[in-house]
Protein backbone atom coordinates (compact mmCIF):
# COMPACT_ATOMS: atom_id res chain seq x y z
CA UNK A 1 0.00 0.00 0.00
CA UNK A 2 2.82 2.19 0.62
CA UNK A 3 4.42 1.87 -2.75
CA UNK A 4 1.37 2.62 -4.16
CA UNK A 5 1.73 5.66 -3.23
CA UNK A 6 5.39 6.48 -2.92
CA UNK A 7 6.50 6.07 -6.34
CA UNK A 8 3.64 8.17 -7.86
CA UNK A 9 4.48 11.05 -4.97
CA UNK A 10 9.01 10.41 -5.56
CA UNK A 11 7.90 11.01 -9.78
CA UNK A 12 6.06 14.23 -9.24
CA UNK A 13 9.26 15.63 -6.84
CA UNK A 14 11.64 14.23 -9.09
CA UNK A 15 9.39 16.11 -12.10
CA UNK A 16 9.25 19.36 -9.89
CA UNK A 17 13.23 19.12 -8.99
CA UNK A 18 13.73 18.89 -12.98
CA UNK A 19 10.96 21.94 -13.77
CA UNK A 20 12.92 23.72 -11.18
CA UNK A 21 16.44 23.36 -12.38
CA UNK A 22 15.22 23.56 -16.00
CA UNK A 23 13.33 27.15 -15.36
CA UNK A 24 16.34 28.49 -13.12
CA UNK A 25 19.26 27.36 -15.24
CA UNK A 26 20.78 30.26 -16.83
CA UNK A 27 20.91 28.14 -20.01
CA UNK A 28 18.10 26.86 -20.44
CA UNK A 29 16.17 30.34 -19.45
CA UNK A 30 17.87 32.16 -22.20
CA UNK A 31 16.78 28.73 -24.33
CA UNK A 32 13.11 29.65 -22.95
CA UNK A 33 13.27 33.09 -24.55
CA UNK A 34 15.25 31.94 -27.33
CA UNK A 35 12.33 29.79 -28.39
CA UNK A 36 9.82 32.74 -27.59
CA UNK A 37 11.51 34.85 -30.20
CA UNK A 38 11.75 32.22 -32.66
CA UNK A 39 8.25 31.24 -32.70
CA UNK A 40 7.36 35.32 -33.00
CA UNK A 41 9.30 35.37 -35.65
CA UNK A 42 11.86 37.50 -34.29
CA UNK A 43 15.27 35.52 -35.79
CA UNK A 44 18.05 37.78 -34.73
CA UNK A 45 17.01 37.76 -31.11
CA UNK A 46 16.31 34.34 -31.06
CA UNK A 47 19.51 33.49 -32.52
CA UNK A 48 21.65 35.65 -30.27
CA UNK A 49 19.74 34.45 -27.22
CA UNK A 50 20.19 30.83 -28.18
CA UNK A 51 24.31 31.31 -29.15
CA UNK A 52 24.23 32.64 -25.48
CA UNK A 53 22.27 29.49 -23.74
CA UNK A 54 24.23 27.24 -26.43
CA UNK A 55 27.30 28.88 -24.85
CA UNK A 56 26.54 28.28 -21.01
CA UNK A 57 25.77 25.05 -21.81
CA UNK A 58 27.16 23.10 -24.23
CA UNK A 59 25.17 19.55 -23.97
CA UNK A 60 21.70 22.09 -24.08
CA UNK A 61 19.84 20.56 -27.11
CA UNK A 62 16.80 23.52 -27.01
CA UNK A 63 19.57 26.21 -27.28
CA UNK A 64 21.23 24.19 -30.13
CA UNK A 65 18.54 23.17 -32.18
CA UNK A 66 16.70 27.10 -31.81
CA UNK A 67 20.46 28.56 -32.76
CA UNK A 68 20.21 26.08 -36.30
CA UNK A 69 16.91 26.72 -36.82
CA UNK A 70 17.02 30.73 -36.43
CA UNK A 71 20.50 30.18 -38.44
CA UNK A 72 18.00 28.58 -41.13
CA UNK A 73 15.04 31.10 -40.92
CA UNK A 74 17.28 34.31 -41.16
CA UNK A 75 18.74 32.72 -44.51
CA UNK A 76 15.25 32.75 -45.99
CA UNK A 77 14.72 36.23 -44.62
CA UNK A 78 17.78 37.08 -46.31
CA UNK A 79 16.71 35.66 -49.33
CA UNK A 80 13.51 37.15 -49.57
CA UNK A 81 14.94 40.76 -48.71
CA UNK A 82 17.45 40.22 -51.79
CA UNK A 83 15.19 39.23 -53.74
CA UNK A 84 12.47 42.33 -53.30
CA UNK A 85 15.97 44.45 -53.89
CA UNK A 86 16.40 42.52 -57.13
CA UNK A 87 12.68 42.90 -57.90
CA UNK A 88 12.63 45.77 -58.07
CA UNK A 89 16.28 46.50 -60.23
CA UNK A 90 14.17 44.55 -62.91
CA UNK A 91 11.57 46.83 -62.23
CA UNK A 92 13.08 49.76 -62.93
CA UNK A 93 15.05 48.45 -65.44
CA UNK A 94 11.37 47.13 -67.00
CA UNK A 95 10.15 50.79 -67.43
CA UNK A 96 12.83 51.34 -69.99
CA UNK A 97 11.27 51.87 -73.32
CA UNK A 98 13.87 49.61 -74.94
CA UNK A 99 15.98 47.49 -72.93
CA UNK A 100 19.80 46.97 -74.15
CA UNK A 101 21.97 44.30 -74.52
CA UNK A 102 23.56 45.57 -71.14
CA UNK A 103 20.15 45.37 -69.26
CA UNK A 104 19.71 42.06 -70.02
CA UNK A 105 22.64 40.50 -69.02
CA UNK A 106 22.17 42.36 -66.08
CA UNK A 107 18.94 40.93 -65.46
CA UNK A 108 20.28 36.99 -66.45
CA UNK A 109 23.27 37.70 -63.80
CA UNK A 110 20.69 38.73 -61.32
CA UNK A 111 18.12 36.08 -62.15
CA UNK A 112 20.89 33.59 -62.15
CA UNK A 113 22.16 35.02 -58.56
CA UNK A 114 18.95 34.29 -57.34
CA UNK A 115 18.25 30.79 -58.25
CA UNK A 116 21.82 29.54 -56.84
CA UNK A 117 21.17 31.15 -53.80
CA UNK A 118 17.83 29.34 -53.62
CA UNK A 119 19.51 26.01 -54.69
CA UNK A 120 21.45 26.64 -50.83
CA UNK A 121 18.30 27.16 -48.66
CA UNK A 122 17.57 23.83 -47.08
CA UNK A 123 14.26 23.99 -44.68
CA UNK A 124 13.70 21.96 -42.06
CA UNK A 125 10.89 20.49 -40.68
CA UNK A 126 9.91 23.40 -38.49
CA UNK A 127 10.86 26.22 -40.81
CA UNK A 128 8.38 28.90 -40.84
CA UNK A 129 6.04 28.30 -43.76
CA UNK A 130 5.13 31.22 -45.03
CA UNK A 131 8.81 31.87 -45.71
CA UNK A 132 9.68 28.38 -47.72
CA UNK A 133 6.24 29.63 -49.76
CA UNK A 134 7.30 33.11 -50.29
CA UNK A 135 11.25 32.18 -51.59
CA UNK A 136 9.48 29.44 -53.59
CA UNK A 137 7.49 32.50 -54.87
CA UNK A 138 10.86 34.33 -55.70
CA UNK A 139 12.24 31.59 -57.16
CA UNK A 140 9.55 30.62 -59.78
CA UNK A 141 9.88 34.16 -60.56
CA UNK A 142 13.45 34.45 -61.18
CA UNK A 143 13.69 30.90 -63.30
CA UNK A 144 10.46 32.68 -65.39
CA UNK A 145 12.81 35.80 -66.03
CA UNK A 146 15.33 34.28 -66.80
CA UNK A 147 13.63 32.36 -69.13
CA UNK A 148 12.48 35.13 -71.25
CA UNK A 149 15.55 37.11 -71.30
CA UNK A 150 17.47 34.08 -72.77
CA UNK A 151 14.36 33.50 -75.60
CA UNK A 152 15.18 37.25 -76.74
Amino acid sequence: MKNRFFIPAFAIFLLFIMATYFLINPSYEKSLKAKYYYEMAEYDKAYSLAKEAFSLDLYNRMASTIMTQSQTSLKYVGYIEDAKKYMLVIDEIATHEKISDADRAKISMICNVMISAYVKLAPSVITDEALIQESAEYYSKFEKLLEKVNKN
